[in-house]
């Protein structure tokens, strides 16, 4: 239990894990128990990227509606029929919250009877096994993994395979489902499983896939990693046909579709979350009818995706005219109006812009620009004590930024000139170490007298020297103790042997004698 908790941490997103605390506490809270499943712990074990998070509840996840707004969650869609939630997290998390069910399917290409079921049940009705697996998210058994049909051992042996006989009579649409998700792990159909399928395909199944399937199969191509490849993959299966009758890599704008992928990449790079699903819609369907785009709009579950790629154009003109006004008339002006825009709008316009002044200024936006940033002194600004610590830290580095975009800021020098007078003063000096106490205190005192003392000892009076290599004695001082002095004086080397030192005594008498 607890490795995958362990797993389920590292592989998701700081904003996915947000978003898996926020939707469980609700659901908590409304007496549900609630359960991470499908796709996202297929991709949480199998190490792909996670693209959305699947949620099942033990209960009419309709309920939670109001308490999912109230705490920041965006609506994209509802199925009333499958009980289903179609949401966006923030951070721009694409979810899904359904009821744990079991459905029943009286004849090919009728909708399925509904019913209330346990989490066991739900897996069971599920298409593939590495799909028909379940993490609790539920108080004593979080991260115990639930895994019936041994979903992990196929995503371990990389194969896709079906639950049972009638998968793809029961629900055509998962035909196109095992092509797809075949194309983006390159993994193979199981032996029996690819048996089946081109069962399904002799009877023709896929005429009796619902309109809702179909609408669900198109918006899932939208969030493909390579959506080319796997439009590409359908085709030759048969089954783009299937999803629109138009529909063709011919009605694909395929220059501008790798363009926008590689921009995408480039952006997330730079620490951008795009959503690139509107801007992957227009390019595949670029070359389309507007009636047959309307077709495929009305069949979309997520309203949201829907009324994002029908106003792409317009919100990228609107964002074109603003970069040619007075409004991005200096480079940090533009670097501020960009910063504001949204991801998406500056993705798609990169692609798009007619412009050579508006591309040249998303170019700098993404390039040159952020080259300056380097130019900002540091180690000067550290100096100056103006660090992130410093509560006006972030707005200072943001003026010198922008002054060094403009060019107002030429050299170091004046970059030094403008950072002075914003430097806080400097810091206090640190306080006096607090005074020893105890025996430590008492045995310093007693080493600092002794060593006064011997100091006093060892230096001798003030006095002059009389002749050379004598030196002067005060008269006070006893001859004895004045020749103890000098002879102390002396160094070891250069110290009068004994009998010198007794004739000099001899001849001081002597004198004494004679004035007496």
């Amino acid at each position: 239990m607890a490795d995958y908790i362990y797993t389920m941490e590292i592989r998701l997103t700081p904003d996915q894990q947000r978003g898996v605390t926020l939707v469980q506490d609700i659901a908590r809270a409304a007496g549900m128990n609630i359960y991470l499943t499908g796709g996202a712990v297929r991709d949480i074990i199998s190490g792909f990227p996670i693209r959305d998070l699947d949620f099942s509840v033990q209960g009419n996840p309709l309920k939670l509606q109001k308490d999912l707004e109230r705490g920041g969650v965006r609506i994209a869609g509802s199925d009333d029929d499958l009980k289903a939630l179609y949401l966006v997290l923030p951070g721009n998390v694409r979810a899904e919250i359904s009821m744990a069910r079991t459905e029943h399917y009286e004849k090919a290409g009728k909708p399925p009877v509904i019913s209330a079921a346990t989490l066991i049940e739900d897996l069971r009705r599920r298409d593939f096994t590495v799909n028909a697996m379940a993490l609790s998210l539920n108080p004593g058994s979080r991260g115990l993994l639930m895994d019936p049909f041994n979903g992990a051992a196929d995503i371990e042996a990389k194969l896709l395979r079906v639950l049972h006989n009638y998968a793809f009579v029961e629900d055509p649409s998962r035909l196109i489902r095992a092509s797809r998700l075949a194309a983006r792990f390159h993994w193979p159909l199981e032996e029996r499983t690819q048996a089946r399928m081109e069962s399904a395909k002799e009877n023709n199944y896929i005429e009796y896939i619902t309109d809702k399937a179909r609408g669900y199969e198109i918006e899932q191509v939208a969030y493909e990693e390579d959506p080319l490849h796997i439009v590409r993959v359908l085709e030759k299966e048969g089954w783009l046909k299937v999803l629109h009758p138009h529909w063709t890599t011919a009605k694909v704008d395929t220059a501008q579709l790798s363009q926008l992928l590689k921009t995408r990449q480039q952006m997330t790079e730079l620490g951008y979350a795009p959503d690139p699903a509107p801007a992957v819609m227009y390019f595949l369907t670029s070359r389309l009818a507007d009636k047959d785009i309307a077709e495929m709009r009305k069949l979309m579950p997520r309203k949201d995706l829907v009324e994002a790629w029908r106003d792409l154009e317009d919100h990228a003109k609107d964002l074109a005219k603003r970069l040619t006004s007075k409004e991005a008339a200096t480079p940090s002006r533009t670097w501020k109006l960009l910063s504001e825009a949204r991801p998406e709008m500056i993705l798609f316009l990169a692609i798009t812009a007619r412009q050579q002044a508006v591309a040249q200024k998303i170019k700098n936006f993404f390039t040159k620009w952020r080259q300056v940033q380097q130019k900002i002194p540091l180690p000067e600004m550290t100096e100056l004590h103006i660090t992130p610590q410093l509560p006006e830290y972030p707005k200072i580095a943001h003026d010198v930024f922008m002054l060094l975009l403009d060019g107002r800021l030429r050299s170091r020098t004046e970059t030094l000139k403008f950072l002075k007078p914003l430097a806080p003063p400097p810091p206090p000096p640190p306080p006096p170490p607090p005074p020893k106490r105890g025996r430590a205190a008492k045995a310093a005192a007693a080493a600092a007298a002794e060593a006064a003392a011997a100091t006093a000892a060892v230096t001798p009076a003030a006095g002059k020297k009389k002749g050379k290599g004598k030196a002067g004695v005060s008269p006070d001082v006893p001859k004895a103790e004045a020749t103890k002095a000098v002879a102390t004086k002396m160094p070891d080397k250069a110290k009068a042997p004994a009998g010198a030192v007794k004739a000099t005594a001899k001849k001081t008498k002597a004198k004494d004698k004679k004035k007496r």
